[in-house]
C-alpha cells in the first residue's frame, strides 16, 4: 500500500493549446501518465455516493444515540438485592419530604426531620441482631472555617444539627467507614433528590446491615448531617469535633445535582485507588467516570460536596456519589418524590449496601497504607462493568498506544527519498488543513451565538435541545466539510480519492496522538478516552487497507470502518450525554455575565471536532459534498431566523418536565450610618436576581414594574451595598432594586460594638456582638491604608485574596449572641473610619420570612418560572 500514499498532481494541456512542449515537459508527461496507470491497474478507485453515505453515516450516529439512551433508561442492570427495600425507602421520603422546606434553624429541620429520624433509627436499633451495636448521638457543633468556593469567604456555625448512628460488631471495632447524606433543604423547597433520597436509602441500608447477622470487621457510621445546605457546615463540624470522626478511615458521600436517575460516581480520593477498585468489586450497577471526577475537581461546575471538607479537613479519602439527571429542577419546588423513580431508588441502594458492605469487612480499611498512593482511570462501559486500573498501568498502555501509530506513520516515512519527502509534506499540510477547519469551525459557531445573544434570544435552546442541534450542531458540522470540500476541490486538484482519504486518516490519527502525549504527560487519567481514540482507528485502518487498496472505498469498506469506529464513539457520546446533562441546566443558572450561547457552541464545536475526526476521510472519499453542505446549512440559517424571531421560548411550564426560569427576591430594608452612627440614607424595596443571562426580559411583559429603569445601582459600599447570600456578586452583575415599604424593624440583626482597644503596631481590636435569625451574612471592607490582619473567625488569618471579606453564619434552633473580634491596621489618622462593617439578616422562616408585598409580587411571575423569595434587612456601620 506504500505506493498509495504518494500524492500524484496530474497537469492538464488544454487541447487548444498549440505551444510546443519541451523534451522535460513531455518526460514529466510521460512519468505522471504512468504512474496513473499503474495505480489504475493496481486500484480502480470507487467513490462513495454522497447521498448514501449522508443517510448511513446518520442513520450510525442515531443508532449509537440509541444504545446510550438505552442503557441511560436501564436503571438496573442486574437483579436487585432482596437486602434491600426500595418500597420501604420511599416511604422514608414520602415522609421527609411530608414535613416541608427544611432550612437550617427552622423547627422542620431541627425538630421535626430529627424527632422522625430518631424515631426510625430507634424502631430499627430494636430490631436489630445480636451480632452488631447500634449507638446514636445528636451532636449540636459550633465552629468556623474558611474555605474557596465560589469565592473566597469564612463561614461560622452555631448549634447545628448532626444525628450520628455507630453500627459495629459487638466485640468493637477501631476503624470505620462512614456513610454521609444531609436531611436539610434550601429554602421553599422539599429536596427531595437534595438530599432527602439519600438520607431515605440511608435509612434503608442502616435496617438491612442491623437485621442482618453477617459479621462485620469495622464500624459504619451513618451521619445524618443538618446542615450542608449552608456551605457543608455540618460536616465540618463532624469531622472536627466529634470524638468517632477519629475512627473513620473512608467515606462515602450521598449528594444530586439533578433529581432522580442513576447515581454517578464523579469523585474519589484523593489517591487511595483501592477504594475505586471497591467499588468496581461491589457495586451491582456501576456508574462511574474519571473524567467526570477531572471536570469537577477543575472548578468549572458552580458545586461542591461534603467530599471537600472530609478531604480537606479530616484527610480522609472517599467516594463522591450524586444524581445527575434533569438538573433543570435541581434547588426548584419541582424536587418532589413523585419525579424519582423506586427504580432509582432501588440501584442506589443495593450499591451503597454493597459497597459499605465490602468496606466494613476489608483489610485495606484498618492499614490502606499499602495502597495509599496512586491515581485510577475508571469509567464504565454502558453501565454494564466499570473498567478500572491504576494510572501508572494506564501510562504503559498509552505508551504502547503511541509507540504503534509512531511504527505505523514511521514505516511511510521510511520509504524512499522522494516518497519520504513528499509523503511528510503532504501529511504536515493535511494536519495544517485539519487545524484550520478546526479553528473555523469554532469560529462559525460563535459568530452564530453571538448573533443571538446580541438580539437577545440567548437560551432559545433550554427547554428545546433540538433546536441547539439544528443550530450549532448543523453549523459545525457545515463548516467543516466546507473547509474541506474547498480543500479538495482547489488544492487537491487530479488527485487519487483514496491516496487523500488514507493522508486525512493519517492526520486525524497524529493529532490525536499528540493530544495523548500531552494529557498522559500532564498526569490526566482522562487521556485513556485519546487512547481509545487512537487504538480502534488504527486497528480499523490495519484491518480495511486491503479493501481499500483493491477495490477502493466500497460499502464493505464503510461497514467495516464503521463497525471499528463503534467503541469509540459510543463511549465519547456515552460522556457527552453525560456533559450536556449536566452542562445544559447549568447553564441556566450560571449568572448574568456568562454568555450561554456561547459556552454552548464550544461545547458543540468541540463534539463536532471529537466525533468527526476521523469521518473527515469521507469528504475525500465521496464523489461530492454539495447537497449536504447545503442541507446542514439550510437547517442552520432556517433555525437561526426562527430563534431571532423568538419562535422558541426558553423556559417550559410543563409540569411533566419543568424548566423553570430561576430568580431570587429579597425583600430589603436597607440603613446606612456614618462614622458618628447617624443615618446618612436609608431605604426598602424588593432586590431581585435572576440566574440567567436572559435577566429580566421575559418577566418584564408579565410585571411590566420590573424593568431596566430600576436596575440596582452598585453602591460604594461592600459587595455593592445589597444583602448577598452567598458571594457570587461577580457572576451576578446585573440586578433589580424596585421600592416599596419597609420590612418590620423587628427583622434587624441587632449589632452593636463592645469595645475598641487600640495595640500597637498601629493596630486597632474591635469587638463586636451579633444577635439575629438563623441565617446573616457579614461583610467587610478595611478602609483605604487600612488592613485587616487578624479575626476571630475561621483560622485567625483573613483569607488574603479580596479587599472586601465576607462571611457567612448559620445556627440551630436556637443560639448564644454571637461576638467575634478584628484587627485592623491601619497607618496614620484616619477621619473618615478604618473599617465599613455590613450585616444582613436573612428570614427563611418563621414570622419575617415573608411580607405581604413580597407575597403580593411572587403571585405576579407567570408558572414557567420558579420565583424563591424571603426577607433580608442589610444594616451598614463605619467605625
Amino acid at each position: 500500500m506504500d505506493s498509495d500514499f504518494l500524492v500524484q498532481r496530474v497537469r492538464r494541456v488544454p487541447l487548444s493549446q498549440s505551444k510546443p512542449e519541451s523534451t522535460t515537459d513531455r518526460q514529466e508527461e510521460i512519468r505522471h501518465a504512468g504512474v496513473q496507470k499503474e495505480l489504475g491497474n493496481k486500484v480502480r478507485p470507487a467513490l462513495l455516493e454522497e447521498g448514501l453515505t449522508a443517510l448511513i453515516l446518520l442513520l450510525y450516529f442515531m443508532l449509537l444515540w440509541l444504545v446510550v439512551q438505552l442503557s441511560m433508561q436501564n436503571l438496573l442492570v442486574s437483579s436487585p438485592s432482596p437486602d434491600f427495600n426500595a418500597s420501604r425507602a420511599r416511604s422514608y421520603l414520602e415522609h421527609i419530604t411530608g414535613i416541608g422546606p427544611r432550612p437550617v434553624g427552622s423547627p422542620t429541620n431541627e425538630i421535626v426531620t430529627v424527632n422522625y429520624l430518631l424515631e426510625q433509627i430507634n424502631a430499627i436499633q430494636a430490631k436489630s441482631s445480636e451480632a452488631h451495636v447500634i449507638s446514636v448521638d445528636v451532636q449540636r457543633p459550633t465552629g468556623s472555617f474558611n474555605m474557596e468556593f465560589l469565592s473566597s469567604f469564612s463561614s461560622y456555625y452555631d448549634n447545628i444539627t448532626n444525628v450520628v448512628v455507630k453500627l459495629e460488631p459487638r466485640s468493637g471495632a477501631k476503624h470505620a467507614v462512614l456513610a454521609n447524606c444531609h436531611f436539610d433543604s434550601v429554602a421553599n423547597t422539599v429536596g427531595a433528590s437534595d438530599d432527602a433520597v439519600s438520607c431515605s436509602v440511608m435509612l434503608e441500608v442502616l435496617h438491612s446491615l442491623a437485621s442482618s447477622s453477617d459479621f462485620l470487621q469495622h464500624a459504619v457510621i451513618f451521619l445524618f448531617n443538618g446542615a450542608e445546605e449552608n456551605i457543608l457546615q455540618a460536616s465540618h463540624g463532624f469531622i472536627t469535633q466529634h470524638p468517632w470522626a477519629s475512627l473513620i478511615r473512608a467515606f462515602i458521600n450521598l449528594e444530586a445535582a439533578g433529581v432522580g436517575g442513576r447515581e454517578l460516581v464523579f469523585q474519589t480520593g484523593p489517591e487511595n485507588p483501592w477504594l475505586v477498585q471497591a467499588y468496581v468489586h461491589a457495586a451491582k450497577h456501576p456508574f462511574a467516570s474519571v473524567v467526570g471526577q477531572e471536570v469537577f475537581q477543575s472548578g468549572v461546575i458552580p458545586s461542591d460536596t461534603d467530599f471537600r471538607i472530609y478531604r480537606d479537613f479530616g484527610n480522609i479519602p472517599g467516594i463522591d456519589l450524586a444524581f445527575i439527571e434533569n438538573g433543570y429542577i435541581y434547588h426548584t419546588k419541582y424536587d418532589t418524590p413523585d419525579r424519582i423513580l423506586t427504580d432509582s431508588i432501588q440501584r442506589a441502594g443495593d450499591n451503597i449496601l454493597s459497597v459499605l458492605k465490602y468496606l466494613a469487612t476489608s483489610d485495606n480499611l484498618a492499614d490502606p497504607s499499602e495502597y495509599r498512593h496512586g491515581n485510577m482511570v475508571f469509567f464504565d462501559v454502558l453501565g454494564l462493568l466499570v473498567v478500572a486500573y491504576p494510572a501508572r498501568v494506564g501510562l504503559i498502555l498509552n505508551s504502547i498506544v503511541v509507540a504503534a501509530v509512531l511504527l505505523y506513520l514511521g514505516k511511510k516515512c521510511l520509504q524512499h527519498n522522494a516518497k519520504r519527502v513528499n509523503y511528510l509534506k503532504d501529511l504536515i499540510i493535511a494536519v495544517g488543513i485539519f487545524l484550520v477547519s478546526i479553528i473555523s469551525t469554532l469560529v462559525t459557531v460563535l459568530i452564530v451565538a453571538a448573533l443571538v445573544s446580541l438580539v437577545g434570544q440567548s437560551l432559545s435552546w433550554y427547554s428545546h435541545f433540538g433546536v441547539a442541534v439544528c443550530l450549532y450542531g448543523a453549523a459545525a458540522v457545515a463548516k467543516l466539510i466546507l473547509i474541506h470540500t474547498l480543500a479538495k476541490n482547489l488544492y487537491y486538484i487530479n488527485m487519487n480519492p483514496n491516496h487523500l482519504g488514507v493522508l486525512y486518516f493519517d492526520a486525524s490519527l497524529a493529532l490525536w496522538c499528540i493530544a495523548l502525549v500531552l494529557l498522559t504527560s500532564a498526569g490526566i487519567c482522562s487521556a485513556y478516552v485519546t487512547a481509545l481514540w487512537v487504538a480502534f482507528p488504527l486497528v480499523t485502518e490495519l484491518l480495511v487497507q486491503a479493501e481499500l487498496k483493491t477495490r477502493g472505498a466500497t460499502l464493505k469498506f464503510l461497514l467495516v470502518y464503521l463497525l471499528g469506529m463503534f467503541m469509540p464513539c459510543v463511549h465519547t457520546i456515552y460522556l457527552l450525554w453525560f456533559a450536556f446533562e449536566m452542562f445544559v441546566p447549568i447553564l441556566g443558572r450560571s449568572g448574568t455575565e456568562i454568555p450561554p450561547d456561547m459556552v454552548l457552541a464550544v461545547l458543540f464545536a468541540l463534539c463536532t471536532t471529537i466525533l468527526t475526526s476521523y469521518f473527515v476521510s469521507f469528504i475525500y472519499f465521496c464523489k461530492s459534498t454539495k447537497n449536504v453542505v447545503l442541507a446542514l446549512a439550510s437547517v442552520c440559517v432556517v433555525t437561526l431566523i426562527l430563534v431571532c424571531c423568538g419562535a422558541f421560548f426558553p423556559y417550559n411550564p410543563d409540569l411533566a418536565s419543568p424548566k423553570p426560569k430561576r430568580i431570587f427576591l429579597q425583600h430589603t430594608t436597607r440603613t446606612f450610618h456614618d462614622l458618628n452612627g447617624d443615618i446618612i440614607k436609608q431605604d426598602s424595596g424588593i432586590w431581585i436576581n435572576g440566574f440567567d443571562y436572559t435577566g429580566m426580559s421575559h418577566v418584564t411583559p408579565h410585571i411590566p414594574e420590573i424593568n431596566d429603569t430600576i436596575r440596582a445601582p452598585c453602591e460604594k459600599a461592600p459587595f455593592c451595598g445589597f444583602p448577598w447570600y452567598f458571594p457570587v456578586h461577580f457572576f451576578i452583575k446585573k440586578n433589580w432594586y424596585l421600592p416599596t415599604e419597609a420590612v418590620s424593624p423587628r427583622a434587624h440583626a441587632n449589632f452593636r460594638l463592645l469595645s475598641n482597644e487600640k495595640l500597637p503596631w498601629d493596630s486597632t481590636r474591635l469587638t463586636f456582638e451579633i444577635t439575629g435569625p438563623t441565617h446573616m451574612t457579614l461583610y467587610i471592607a478595611p478602609c483605604d491604608g487600612c488592613t485587616l490582619s487578624s479575626w476571630s473567625v475561621g483560622n485567625g488569618k483573613p483569607l488574603p485574596s479580596t479587599d472586601e471579606h465576607f462571611v457567612f453564619y448559620s445556627r440551630g434552633l436556637h443560639g448564644s449572641p454571637w461576638q467575634f473580634w478584628m484587627e485592623i491596621q491601619a497607618s496614620g489618622s484616619h477621619s473618615d473610619g478604618i473599617v465599613t462593617v455590613a450585616v444582613a439578616a436573612h428570614h427563611f422562616s418563621g414570622e419575617f420570612q415573608m411580607t405581604s408585598q413580597l407575597d403580593a409580587l411572587l403571585k405576579k411571575f407567570p408558572d414557567w418560572s420558579f420565583p424563591s423569595g424571603w426577607v433580608s434587612v442589610y444594616d451598614l456601620f463605619v467605625f
